[in-house]
């Protein structure tokens, strides 16, 4: 057996990869950039904030990372898979199962109930016992009475909690939430942000959080801004910028 010591979390082969990533699109006879030659690393375990203001950019940059989009120039790689090379298919087979989704909207489809919304993940995975894991996480997430209710019958805290249990039903290694709270009165948003935490830290999962609320952002291991298309270290608390 060896005796070589096990490796750490920030040795461990990283999740997400990029190195020189761009975004860049016409507008108009200009061009428009985006993002601009971007590098990121995230680990295993890690909960990484992205700050930054409206328009800065922040959405486009978790798309490009969980495939929904594609860079305009640079490298990309999800759990060591090299995107460039896989089209949108190959890449939606590579998600399937393995990465979890939170959106400011919720992105709950209006005509499933609530139980069939949670479910939606767990059909592209063929798992048997679908409807008794989305039963399971409704409950834990304070909804297991509500499971025939469709979207429109449910307050947004409780379409943001259907939509937690929609990204946390398949054991995914990867969540990315995108303003999870931006839809959110106060003192539900706070209340959403402690299930998403509990529910994270429970489950052992790596988060990428977008976000404009520094309090949100203190809560994650790791923080960046987004500013003038580059990523930099950030403390939420001073406010300051590191190199």
């Amino acid at each position: 057996m060896s005796n070589a010591p096990e490796a750490s979390v920030t040795e461990k082969a990283p999740l997400i990869h990029a190195a020189g990533l761009s975004k860049q699109v016409a507008s108009g006879a200009d061009t428009l950039v985006i993002l601009h030659e971007l590098s990121l690393n995230v680990a295993p375990g890690e909960s990484v904030a992205i700050l930054g203001k409206s328009g800065s950019g922040k959405s486009t940059l978790l798309g490009l990372l969980a495939g929904l989009d594609t860079p305009s120039a640079g490298e990309l790689a999800l759990f060591g898979e090299p995107l460039g090379s896989l089209d949108e298919d190959a890449r939606a087979a590579l998600r399937a199962g393995r990465v979890g989704f939170v959106f400011q909207n919720f992105q709950l489809l209006p005509t499933l109930s609530a139980l069939e919304n949670v479910r939606l993940p767990l059909e592209l995975t063929a798992r048997q016992g679908r409807s008794d894991a989305a039963r399971q996480w409704l409950s834990r997430v304070g909804l297991g009475e509500r499971t025939a209710h469709l979207p429109k019958q449910l307050s947004g805290g409780e379409q943001q909690r259907v939509a937690l249990a929609r990204a946390f039903v398949t054991d995914p290694e990867l969540v990315f939430a995108d303003e999870p709270t931006g839809n959110l009165d106060p003192e539900t948003g706070a209340s959403v942000i402690e299930l998403l935490f509990t529910l994270n830290r429970e489950a052992g999962t790596t988060l990428v959080l977008v976000t404009h609320d520094y309090a949100l952002a203190r809560r994650c291991s790791r923080c960046l801004r987004l500013e003038n298309g580059r990523l930099a270290a950030f403390d939420p608390a001073t406010r300051e910028t590191r190199p």
